[in-house]
């Protein structure tokens, strides 16, 4: 897939590019995103360049969509964003905030805006989201994004060479007003096997 750029009324969400490193070993830093994400610890400068460095094989295999999210278009980077194919129907979302810029609802404003663009664009018909249990801010971020957690995986996650057990959740385009490329025969609530 060719990178795309996507717009909101405060963000500017386009593919990493090398001018990233510097921001992205900066947020990195932080000890929340170090304990939640499979990010290597310590982080360091050369972990940042060759995370940049492989986004654009990501979007050309179709196989990695990674989005920096910008307080507009020269503004600070204020998160990251990736979206991950997950089998034929589904794709997995996972995101970080930059320290400084939490609690102010861009990641909430940037995943509406990937989520309907890979529902729109990426043949997405199922979006899934996944954090360690714990993980309270993420797990708000994506109920606010419209998100229906699901319940816990265990051993769901592994960060470090360590399985952690974690929340999932999914968004469909009918949860965001738009139609899937697959019909969704949902089962009745009373269902039993």
């Amino acid at each position: 897939m060719d990178p795309i750029t996507l717009t909101t009324e405060r963000l500017v969400l386009r593919p990493h590019t090398p001018s990233d490193t510097d921001e992205v070993y900066a947020a990195c830093q932080d000890r929340a995103i170090q304990h939640w994400i499979p990010v290597p610890v310590p982080y360091g400068r050369a972990d940042a360049e060759s995370y940049v460095a492989k986004v654009p094989a990501g979007w050309r295999e179709d196989s990695e969509y990674a989005f920096a999210v910008r307080l507009g278009a020269d503004g600070p980077l204020v998160a990251t964003i990736g979206v991950m194919r997950r089998g034929p129907h589904a794709h997995e979302i996972g995101f970080w905030t930059a320290p400084e810029h939490r609690r102010r609802g861009y990641l909430t404003e940037a995943l509406a805006a990937v989520a309907r663009w890979a529902f729109t664009e990426a043949g997405c018909v199922r979006l899934i989201w996944r954090a360690g249990v714990g993980n309270d801010a993420s797990r708000a971020a994506a109920q606010k994004a419209g998100f229906v957690i699901e319940g816990v995986q265990r051993a769901g996650i592994e960060i470090r060479e360590t399985l952690r057990d974690c929340w999932t959740g999914a968004l469909l385009p009918s949860d965001l007003g738009l139609p899937s490329r697959l019909p969704y025969l949902p089962s009745p609530v009373s269902a039993t096997p």
